[in-house]
């Protein structure tokens, strides 16, 4: 590391997380994606396979293009031009989500473009903003940071969930918000205008918040045309690809992160969905869940920054992959009328209090656990990147990160897609998710960190 950078630089960084995380907290998981299976979606399991293959979709787009364009930027220098272009993308998808109204023919297609292009907005312009960390604090800081930033983007979901609940988005039995309000802006409820909304909010919620990074934080200088850039990025990167399986723990790592981080993909894009199949959740129902999800989320990923600098990032994620098969066992153990598999339990009483039975109750302690591991996960994941890689290739090894975490992403997505249709059963679908856990667990156990 260089100069060390000014406070608000580091806060410019640690708010691009806040700024992208509502296209994943209202979009990809809590409002949007179940608002699409329960409003668009001709049934259910229908709504579940089909989103599931969007998200396929995306994740292939993602996979290949990051590396490529991740060499190219580490030879051309400047992370800043690229991130602006990507954010357009997010932009544009989530504005065309508020297009997809129920009952309209262009509907599903509508809704599933505009995941896809906001998809590949937010995934690719988080590879180069990962890539300016160890520019920002020495390497053993990095822990911190990079939990820190995932703290940031969970509770900006948190915040941005809670305005849609609270605001926006209301049930069309009662015309009422969580708050007992009427939609803010005349949102009509019939429509489904309050979740359709959650698009254009993500999108006015992250050109506001990624304002501080393009302001504050430092780029790299640029080094070369373009022209110049895309001939020595894609010739560096064939070499990389060459004698990356030179580097035992780091190809090692790449395919663990890529294992893990497919079950994990899978968690996210069908866990509001599986409970809105498995209790019959509303938006509200679902979006509370989130809310709770959120603020375990924040306090795993602080705890689990600080334990990473003091114990290293392989153990945190090896810790939460251990938590993450623990509780997709416990949620998959639950039924409306049973727990654990055998206990016989009153299922939930229809118009009853939210979350009153004992099966809601337990799959809510079992997405808290899930929320505290996930952070770690991710948060740790990207720091033992930075360890592992070379400082000059920063960019590219990223690219090579977000290949690991979406090149196979089509894989558990489409399994659970097609394992729903082929046994008419969300939760035999759901059920393929573990797998990715334990495999995952299995290779990362493989990798040998650098001294120090």
């Amino acid at each position: 590391m260089g100069r060390p950078v000014s406070r608000r630089a580091i806060a410019g960084w640690l708010l691009f997380d806040w700024a992208a995380q509502p296209y994943y907290t209202l979009v990809l998981t809590f409002v949007f994606a179940p608002f699409f299976v329960s409003a668009l979606a001709a049934d259910p399991v229908s709504g579940q396979a089909s989103w599931g293959f969007a998200t396929a979709v995306s994740g292939l787009l993602i996979a290949f293009l990051s590396p490529v364009l991740g060499a190219i930027a580490d030879a051309a220098g400047g992370r800043k031009p690229w991130i602006a272009f990507f954010s357009g993308c997010l932009v544009a998808g989530s504005i065309v989500l508020w297009f997809a109204e129920p009952g309209s023919p262009n509907a599903v297609p509508l809704a599933l473009a505009g995941f896809v292009l906001g998809a590949i907005g937010a995934e690719f312009a988080t590879v180069f903003t990962n890539s300016m960390m160890p520019d920002l604090v020495p390497e053993n800081r990095l822990g911190r940071l990079s939990g820190y930033g995932w703290a940031a983007g969970y509770f900006g979901g948190l915040v941005s969930l809670v305005l849609v609940l609270g605001f926006m988005a209301a049930r069309p039995e009662t015309g009422v918000t969580i708050l007992g309000l009427e939609p803010v802006f005349g949102l009509d409820p019939v429509t489904r205008e309050g979740d359709r909304a959650s698009g254009p909010f993500t999108a006015i919620w992250y050109l506001i918040f990624v304002l501080p990074l393009f302001l504050f934080t430092p780029d790299v200088p640029r080094r070369r045309a373009i022209g110049d850039a895309v001939r020595a990025g894609l010739a560096e990167l064939r070499t990389t690809l060459v004698t990356v399986h030179r580097q035992g723990s780091m190809l090692t790592f790449l395919i663990a992160n890529m294992i893990y981080k497919d079950g994990l993909a899978a968690l996210f894009a069908f866990g509001g969905i599986y409970a809105a199949g498995l209790f019959g959740w509303t938006t509200i129902q679902i979006g509370l869940f989130g809310i709770f999800l959120t603020i375990t989320g924040t306090f795993g990923a602080v705890v689990g920054g600080i334990l990473d600098d003091r114990l290293g990032p392989k153990a945190i994620v090896s810790g939460s992959l251990v938590l993450l098969c623990a509780a997709s066992i416990g949620i998959l153990s639950i039924r409306p009328d049973e727990l654990f598999f055998v206990v016989s339990v009153a299922p939930p009483i229809a118009g009853g209090a939210l979350f009153a039975s004992a099966a809601e109750l337990t799959y809510m302690a079992f997405g808290g656990l899930i929320g505290i591991a996930a952070g770690p996960l991710q948060a740790s994941s990207r720091t033992m990147l930075v360890r592992l890689a070379p400082r000059e290739n920063m960019t590219e090894y990223f690219g090579l990160f977000a290949l690991s975490g979406k090149v196979t992403s089509f894989a558990a997505p489409a399994l659970v897609a097609a394992v729903t249709v082929w046994a008419d059963s969300q939760r035999i679908g759901i059920a393929m998710i573990l797998i990715f856990f334990v495999l995952g667990l299995t290779v990362l156990a493989r990798v040998r960190m650098p001294s120090g």
